[in-house]
């Protein structure tokens, strides 16, 4: 009498862990999925929030793709219980590389949003990494909670699906790219500016953003070939002319911003646009020692 009694005992002990696995899975696959698409819908958008991280600009887009694969391809492997087990390890080598990344950069990023995931403020300090460590747990646990994993020949399979869909992404992004089409006229200190006319430099800054006026810095230092700069606030704009004095950024402002945002989309600040004679020549997603520098010089507007 007394066996069965501890064989349904040992059966209770057991039994929670599965269920248990489930939660810890669903809670680690959340934010991944989410960063996931987000990175792969938006790559130029997450791309520019990889340079804000320090990551090189000729990296950041391709960074950008490929985090998204692995992030997506993480958290599909994590909520299939048979793959679940390497789902886990997949997340759990993502947020290691993550925190070994911003603890080598920790004095430079400290205080600066992370970039992970997007609609997630966190800045870079210690609740970024006891957040990234409850990930961590999560998924750990998800994976020790679970049988081994089997079925590589699937796997890959979804790694190719998630792969395709990046590709095709992109590709749509590329074309909505090269499809922008330029006002002819804008609001710029109050008249009307034809921004098909010659050189145009168009800039987009939120006044209290500390990248914004980092770059803002930098293009006052170049020497411009008859370009017109146009600068326009995205955020704030009762704060911009404030900005552009103590920028020393030689700009006109515009306060057409919605006009100027529904031509050329973008994601994060700062972001600038260089034109001529109505066509867009370059789109300036980042800011570093080498660019928008290079292109600029590239297409002949700096010296």
């Amino acid at each position: 009498m007394a066996h069965p009694r501890m064989s349904a005992s040992a059966w209770t002990a057991q039994s929670w862990k599965p269920a248990a696995g489930h939660i810890m899975a669903v809670l680690a696959a959340i934010p991944f999925i989410v960063a996931g698409v987000w990175k792969i819908t938006d790559p130029y958008g997450a791309s520019v929030r990889l340079t804000q991280a320090l990551v090189p600009a000729q990296l950041a887009l391709a960074g950008a793709i490929g985090f998204g694969i692995a992030e997506l391809f993480g958290a599909a492997l994590i909520l299939i219980p048979r793959f679940r087990r390497w789902g886990a390890l997949v997340i759990g080598l993502l947020l290691v590389a993550f925190m070994i990344y911003m603890g080598i950069y920790y004095e430079r990023l400290s205080g600066e949003e992370c970039n992970c995931f997007p609609w997630l403020k966190r800045a870079v300090g210690p609740g970024f990494f006891i957040s990234d460590g409850v990930m961590l747990l999560c998924a750990a646990l998800a994976g020790i909670w679970t049988r081994p994993s089997r079925g590589l020949r699937s796997a890959v399979v979804i790694l190719v699906a998630i792969a395709v869909f990046a590709g095709v992404s992109f590709g749509i992004n590329a074309v909505r790219q090269a499809s922008i089409k330029v006002p002819a006229l804008v609001e710029v200190e109050g008249r009307p500016f034809a921004l098909r006319d010659g050189r145009v430099l168009v800039y987009f800054f939120d006044p209290e953003c500390l990248h914004c006026a980092q770059a803002a810095r930098e293009l006052t230092r170049h020497t411009w070939n008859d370009v017109t700069l146009i600068a326009t606030a995205t955020e704030q704009p009762a704060l911009a002319q404030d900005f552009l004095k103590s920028s020393g950024l030689p700009a006109r402002l515009s306060r057409d911003s919605a006009t100027l945002r529904t031509a050329f989309p973008f994601v994060s600040v700062p972001f600038a646009v260089a034109l001529e004679d109505g066509e867009v020549k370059a789109e300036l997603r980042y800011f570093d020692e080498t660019e928008p520098a290079k292109t600029l010089r590239q297409i002949g507007f700096i010296r």
